[in-house]
């Protein structure tokens, strides 16, 4: 049964729990939305998962979303996803797509040292999306760049109310601050959603205070704007968490303890 509707739905996808950094963005803005979260958990980590199978798979579950929670936007709030498969779900489907990409733009502006250090999954720093973006807005900067391993399932450890292996965040840190340069980076862009419900964490280990840039914000205003004749007054309201099989009954745990009214499988494989 389809959620009967009385002001915009938005649906967040992502490939695990990451989204829900962006869910915190919206709710920071108070956008008058009702808010549905989409974790392919059947299928995560989408980092090591090859590039074939996510452009098939992607769209695939994002238009099964939009038909269980009648979205009237979709957010892919997943770098990989986004990287790989944002032109296709925009035309399969009917309805405004909003990706996430590397905050390189918004780092360029920020950084007074002129050296930025880019936190992404390992695929992301090699993709020609990536190099794209830091010619196109970090030009003349220097970007350092650290695939982190594991950090995405750390953050899901965390939300999941258990304590991930510090190393991680080590290798993460001493990963951009130990390359050749790193000791004048003073602006960090953490490109997966993820990273941002660790940056505690990682804030703690680096060598001194830099600024830290996620795309959360950025894509807020983004729905705010294409929503703007649509919303209400009232404060961004959270109604459902769906996965898609795997880990299921810890990702629910997590979703209705960061307040989602309702949560549901979503059976997707039959259509792949």
């Amino acid at each position: 049964m389809k959620p009967l509707k009385n002001r915009p739905h938005v649906l967040v996808f992502d490939s695990g729990l990451g989204g829900l950094s962006v869910v915190n963005a919206l709710i920071h803005s108070r956008l008058g939305v009702d808010v549905f979260h989409l974790a392919d958990t059947a299928f995560f980590p989408y980092g090591e998962k090859p590039d074939e199978a996510l452009i098939l798979r992607v769209p695939t579950v994002i238009r099964a979303g939009i038909e269980a929670t009648s979205a009237d936007l979709v957010i892919v709030a997943c770098n990989t996803a986004s990287t790989l498969a944002l032109d296709v779900v925009r035309a399969q489907t009917q309805i405004p797509v909003v990706g996430v990409v590397p905050a390189i733009k918004p780092a360029a502006v920020l950084t007074r040292t002129g050296t930025i250090g880019l936190l992404a999954t390992p695929k992301t720093v090699t993709r020609p999306y990536t190099d794209q973006l830091i010619a196109a807005f970090g030009a003349g900067k220097a970007v350092l760049r650290h695939g982190a391993v594991g950090l995405a399932g750390a953050a899901e450890t965390k939300l999941a109310g258990e304590t991930p292996d510090p190393h991680i965040f080590d290798a993460a840190i001493r990963g951009l601050f130990d390359q050749k340069g790193g000791e004048t980076i003073d602006v960090i862009v953490l490109a997966c959603t993820h990273y941002p419900l660790v940056q505690a964490e990682l804030e703690t280990l680096a060598p001194y205070p830099v600024t830290w840039v996620d795309s959360g914000a950025a894509i807020a205003r983004r729905t705010a704007h294409l929503l703007q004749n649509q919303m209400d007054q009232g404060p961004t309201a959270l109604r459902s968490g769906l996965t898609t099989g795997g880990a299921d009954e810890a990702t629910r745990r997590v979703l209705q303890g960061f307040g989602f009214q309702t949560t549901q499988t979503l059976n997707v494989e039959s259509q792949l």
